[in-house]
């Protein structure tokens, strides 16, 4: 039964959670916010989403490229090099994003009529992202059921998975992950510096998947 909505990126986790849970998805939706790297990724989203015939739009969110501050806004050169895990990787954040997109991802599914919106955080994004943590997911699951009147509900089936994990579901479903994109730096090919390049180059190691990404180094 298509009953969700779901907000893809077209990186490694929300297209395998497109594919993963294709035959409940009635729209998919990515937000264009002005980070470095919404260029390269959004067409990843429009590609898959095409293939499965599934309705995708994009929604500007122009207004927090103005107004918020993170280094995922500020260019390239502000996007800081290591692992996820480092503390100047909370530079990336930008503030409550998640809790922008899914509450338009909610007004979208109650005035389709569907009853679920679909995100794709993970276990790995708990450290820096508070808006992907588990007790987010459960607050904000709550209020868009309160606060609307078919009772929306926020599914995150990947709350508590690694992006290995994620990777070898991705192998199993048969996707080719160098149809998606992770590189904060937004370049003509991801870094492979970065802390969500290394996350990338990180899981599918760990995951046993052949990793096709044309990397800077």
């Amino acid at each position: 039964m298509k009953d969700s909505v779901i907000i893809v990126s077209g990186g490694m986790d929300s297209i395998t959670l497109l594919y993963d849970y294709a035959d409940r998805i009635a729209l998919a939706v990515s937000f264009d916010y002005g980070s470095n790297h919404n260029a390269r990724e959004i067409p990843f989203a429009r590609l898959h989403c095409e293939r499965l015939g599934i309705e995708h739009l994009v929604i500007p969110l122009s207004f927090m490229q103005q107004y918020f501050h993170s280094s995922l806004l500020d260019g390239a050169d502000a996007i800081p090099e290591g692992h996820y895990e480092d503390a100047n990787m909370r530079s990336t954040v930008v503030p409550f994003r998640n809790g922008i997109m899914l509450s338009v991802a909610v007004g979208l599914a109650e005035s389709r009529g569907l009853h679920h919106v679909m995100m794709a955080n993970h276990g790995g994004d708990h450290a820096i992202y508070p808006d992907c943590r588990a007790e987010f997911v459960s607050a904000f699951d709550e209020a868009a059921r309160a606060g609307t009147y078919i009772g929306v509900s926020l599914l995150a089936p990947y709350t508590h998975l690694t992006k290995a994990d994620i990777a070898r579901r991705g192998q199993q479903l048969g996707i080719d992950y160098a149809e998606t994109w992770s590189c904060y730096k937004g370049g003509d090919r991801h870094c492979g510096r970065c802390g969500t390049c290394v996350e990338r180059r990180e899981a599918l190691a760990e995951a046993g998947v052949d990793d096709h990404t044309e990397y800077d180094v």
